[in-house]
């Protein structure tokens, strides 16, 4: 299904646009966000008719993507994650992340335009592009910390469970072995003076 771009979409295409989309996907998404219109003759005339205002618009969104370009290039991103003592995360930062790290200094970017191929899974200072508009592009720098500045270590604690685990069964047999024999020992003795008492009172 062909439709017209009204705006720019990532991945798509520009304003003013002629694209070629699945049925679903324009009649679902595209078009009832006003992101596009069908390309039928009526609006493919006013398509023509309007060309000197789609690229008015384009110059206007081109300066304003060109700006936010340059105040994103300006931007250091940090955050802090549970890590393991080589550094490995025991998550991982995903482009959603960037994403609220962004919110949070203000800059309203899609999660699509943060072009993140892989999520990060270790420590270390990393640039990440975001394509601001659909021929913009720019690099923030993404420092990756420790949460709180430290390192973990418990995987090694976690090795050195079993080994209490496995250690306990055995001191408690062993105390319930000598228990045992304390009473064993008790009713022998026990047994021994009755029959003392029964001998003197047969004599």
């Amino acid at each position: 299904m062909e439709v017209i771009l009204r705006e720019d979409v990532p991945d798509l295409g520009i304003i003013g646009e002629v694209v070629n989309v699945k049925p679903g996907y324009a009649r679902n998404y595209l078009i009832p966000r006003g992101m596009a219109v069908v390309a039928d003759q009526r609006n493919l005339a006013n398509l023509a008719h309007q060309q000197a205002v789609i690229e008015a618009k384009k110059l206007k969104e081109r300066s304003s993507h060109e700006a936010m370009a340059e105040a994103l290039g300006k931007q250091q991103l940090e955050t802090e994650q549970r890590a393991g003592r080589g550094g490995k995360l025991f998550g991982s930062v995903t482009n959603l992340d960037v994403k609220k790290l962004l919110d949070e200094k203000g800059f309203d970017i899609d999660r699509r335009r943060i072009l993140l191929s892989d999520p990060i899974k270790e420590i270390g200072d990393y640039e990440v592009d975001i394509r601001v508009g659909q021929d913009v592009t720019t690099t923030i720098k993404l420092l990756v910390r420790p949460l709180g500045g430290e390192l973990e270590d418990e995987a090694v604690e976690e090795e050195k469970a079993p080994e209490a685990v496995k250690a306990a069964p055995v001191e408690d047999a062993a105390e319930s072995r000598a228990e045992t024999e304390d009473e064993t020992s008790g009713a022998a003795e026990g047994d021994e003076s009755s029959e003392g008492e029964a001998g003197e009172k047969e004599s």
